[in-house]
């Protein structure tokens, strides 16, 4: 929701909120014991996210469609009004007296702020327009001692599978050259070996047969692609607490995309097979790896080579992985106990989580070199001014309080180029105001505030 919006589009009538106000209305009344009440939630194209309680189904049975209906149809009244205008979703409070009359605060999205996925809350806010996180700007090291496997044999592959698919019609030279014109950049010996033996048109042979001959859901050659960084989804707050790179003994760099990662499969469950041409000191150029599509960062070493793969010898692993100091560090009941012993020169993120003890001090990680991100649950800093000697950071993520006194105290990081509210209250409204100061210190346009009054009518 923008604010050219005219003040008289559906979105802004009450009667398009009317059925959600009145389910959430007597859903928390029957909690609470009556009205007055005050609920919270958010709705847009492609989800929502509203304080129900929803019918289970019965003894033995499924979930059934008819008992949530009325919640159906009142997110469609609102979904459709946004659809109207060209906005993706709002978040919303209201305080609804007892007699029904009602006021309901409606609240836009920015083109600066990143919405939180499932919540009511501001979001990350977006303070540097086209920054993304560390690990997402990071390129492959170099590994100067990398070779091709042994194994790599690009005429036994091809004769492998011409044995397996002697009927296979294999992909002209035409077709591998525009291939490469498409990618920029050259296929493998071993790649196009593979696609002269079959060009992996189910027209031309049956899916399942070409999976078990290649040992994957292989593509065709047009659609080839290379894993980089935009390949993969991602959100600011779940990237900026990642960590790439890799260590010595790594076959495979942490990495969220290469270039050298040219995608020419799939496992069948969605994950993706690339050749990689950019391995850790630990690996072979050309190695086989796979692309998790339930992991934001890295890949996996399945066969060193090709011909590995579809001889069925599978890797057992690369080098063995070199102890040391993680670049992320989890500070709370359960993992790391202290600001001193996560504290290290190869820290890039701290995370301080649910705390029972003392407060911490940032004394330990001040000055280190690579920290960028810290996000500190409310009520484990012992004083958030101290935050101004973290001159590295990108992304800070805060408690309100916290973020109150940096502000109070001129001290918010200039260095920042995204940051998050953390708050589990029922109360958005403050967070917004308090992410509004947040992009002003960075002229980043608001978040959208929008005022409705209605009247519900007494319940019953």
């Amino acid at each position: 929701m923008t604010d050219n919006i005219p003040s008289s589009a559906p979105v802004f009538a009450f009667t398009t909120w009317e059925p959600v106000l009145r389910l959430l209305r007597a859903g928390r009344a029957a909690r609470s014991g009556g009205p007055p009440v005050r609920v919270v939630g958010r709705i847009g194209r492609g989800s929502w996210s509203l304080d129900l309680v929803r019918p289970g189904p019965g003894p033995g049975g499924a979930a059934r469609v008819e008992g949530v209906q009325d919640e159906m149809d009142a997110v469609d009244r609102v979904r459709g009004a946004l659809e109207a205008v060209g906005a993706e979703e709002v978040s919303f409070c209201a305080e609804i007296a007892a007699d029904g009359r009602t006021a309901l605060q409606l609240i836009g999205p920015s083109s600066a702020v990143e919405s939180a996925a499932g919540g009511t809350g501001p979001g990350v806010l977006l303070l540097v327009e086209g920054a993304v996180p560390a690990p997402r700007r990071r390129l492959p090291a170099s590994a100067p001692g990398a070779v091709a496997a042994p194994s790599a044999d690009p005429g036994l592959l091809e004769r492998t599978l011409r044995e397996r698919l002697p009927d296979a019609v294999g992909a002209t030279e035409a077709e591998l050259a525009a291939a490469e014109e498409r990618l920029g950049i050259a296929l493998p010996a071993e790649l196009k070996a593979l696609y002269r033996a079959t060009r992996a048109r189910r027209a031309d042979r049956p899916a399942s047969k070409i999976f078990r001959a290649v040992g994957c859901e292989l593509l065709e050659p047009d659609r080839v692609h290379i894993a980089d960084p935009s390949s993969r989804p991602w959100s600011w707050a779940s990237a900026a607490l990642d960590a790439s790179g890799a260590r010595p003994g790594d076959a495979v760099q942490g990495l969220v995309g290469s270039p050298g990662w040219i995608v020419f499969g799939d496992t069948g469950g969605g994950d993706r097979l690339a050749i990689d041409l950019t391995p850790g000191a630990g690996g072979h150029i050309g190695q086989i790896i796979v692309i998790s599509h339930e992991e934001n960062i890295g890949a996996g070493l399945v066969a060193d080579s090709l011909t590995d793969l579809v001889l069925g010898r599978h890797s057992a692993g690369g080098a063995v992985r070199e102890p040391g100091p993680e670049p992320v560090a989890w500070v709370n009941e359960r993992s790391v106990r202290s600001v001193e012993a996560a504290a290290h020169p190869g820290l890039e993120v701290l995370s301080l989580g649910v705390w029972e003890g003392e407060p911490f001090s940032l004394a330990p990680v001040v000055g280190l070199p690579g920290l960028r991100t810290l996000s500190a649950h409310p009520g484990t800093l012992a004083d958030p001014r101290e935050i101004a000697g973290l001159t590295g950071l990108e992304f800070l993520e805060l408690g309100p309080a916290d973020w109150r006194v940096l502000l109070d105290a001129g001290a918010v990081p200039r260095s920042l180029l995204a940051a998050g509210i953390e708050d589990y209250g029922r109360d958005p409204l403050p967070n917004v105001d308090l992410a509004n100061e947040l992009l002003a210190l960075w002229g980043r346009p608001p978040i959208i505030r929008r005022a409705v009054k209605g009247d519900l009518g007494p319940p019953g």
